[in-house]
């Protein structure tokens, strides 16, 4: 702490602002406060109940899963099974729930219980930070957002925005490619299942009523949120088992390998369904964008390895390419995990309208839980 008291400009002055600020709500965070300097022991964990590392991992996963927790809420008021006790907000909107269960019946169910889950994440995950005495993660001074305005959204304002996404669908080949794993070979590009999702701005929710008018635009719309669900929970898969090689305390390690297995327990399940979506093309009649979701059980995809109920992860190098093949989730690299997975989200335009301080903080949530080491 001597940094600390010695230099008001220091990152451990910055970072201890910060995390007084989430639990304050403070907004006045700014770009101007992003540096790429160590992390050191806040306020709140001098009392040696978690080492900073720990808290930092803990806070991470946090801020995640209340940013996943706010667009499940979202798909939930509109396709899920809304206002009851586990998921309150909102009432439905028919058109867009019959849209969803071209691909799957179950699809509100499946909505509701995932959303359900996310909930429980973000609410345990702070529960505990405070119980060993931690800075909580607050991000409700960013709920700037305006969501949907469509029949079943209870209009609330969001963090996130399910209605400008460009999405990356490669990890439709990656968990069937049995010759090649992100770990071993980070220079392979992996095919997009549906290349016009990584291009452009897609909304995957209806946006008001209008998007519900026309049939076919409004099944473009559920396809986008079908494979916006495993896009999503394929990176939870990889970012608690690749933050659990970096904690020091087994009760931690505990908690983030015992919540990141309902992640990987959503992907396939999110995987089978987007599998099932109908080809079609449709335009945005709003922004003119084109997307396409084709035939994956047609070439360029298709075969034994790329059918669409293929849902388990094909056996592929694993440590070392002179090792047989295992079925692993892929990637678990730990080096710069939580930084990757802020840009991912950015680059998927989930943050769209968000201020400078929000991408502050996400930056510097990051920057400590890379920083964290085992023991």
């Amino acid at each position: 702490m001597q940094e600390f008291k010695q230099d008001g400009r220091s990152a451990s002055n910055r970072r201890f602002f910060l995390k007084k600020a989430m639990a304050a709500g403070v907004v006045t965070m700014g770009a101007g406060l992003m540096t790429s300097e160590s992390s050191v022991l806040a306020e709140d964990e001098k009392s040696g109940r978690l080492t900073p590392g720990d808290a930092a991992l803990l806070r991470f996963a946090a801020a995640a899963e209340i940013l996943e927790t706010d667009f499940w809420v979202q798909y939930n008021e509109l396709g899920g099974v809304p206002n009851t006790s586990e998921v309150p907000g909102g009432s439905g909107n028919p058109a867009y729930t019959a849209a969803l269960t071209v691909l799957d019946s179950d699809m509100a169910q499946y909505i509701h219980d995932n959303t359900d889950d996310e909930f429980t994440h973000q609410n345990f995950l702070n529960a505990y930070l405070e119980s060993k005495g931690a800075s909580p993660v607050n991000l409700e001074p960013f709920r700037t957002l305006p969501g949907s305005t469509a029949t079943g959204s209870s209009g609330k304002l969001r963090l996130t925005n399910l209605m400008q996404l460009t999405l990356d669908t490669s990890w439709w080949t990656r968990y069937r490619d049995s010759k090649h794993n992100p770990d071993l070979d980070p220079g392979f590009t992996f095919p997009q299942a549906v290349p016009t999702l990584n291009q452009g701005r897609h909304t995957a929710i209806p946006r008001t009523d209008t998007d519900t008018s026309d049939a076919n635009f409004l099944q473009a719309i559920a396809n986008t949120a079908a494979f916006h669900f495993p896009t999503i929970e394929q990176g939870g898969n990889s970012l608690y088992p690749s933050m659990a090689q970096r904690a020091t305390h087994p009760e931690v390690l505990r908690v983030l390998i015992s919540i990141g297995p309902t992640e990987t327990m959503h992907f396939p399940t999110w995987s089978d369904k987007a599998g099932n979506a109908p080809p079609l093309t449709a335009v945005d009649p709003v922004t003119g964008v084109s997307v396409t979701f084709p035939d994956l059980n047609a070439p360029p995809f298709g075969g034994e390895e790329f059918q669409t109920n293929l849902i388990m992860p094909e056996p592929c190098p694993f440590i070392s390419g002179k090792l047989p093949p295992c079925s692993v989730i892929r990637p678990t690299e730990t080096k710069g995990i939580a930084m990757g997975v802020v840009k991912f989200l950015t680059a998927m335009g989930l943050f769209i309208g968000q201020s400078a301080g929000f991408f502050a903080l996400l930056k510097d949530l990051a920057e400590d839980a890379d920083a964290a080491r085992r023991g």
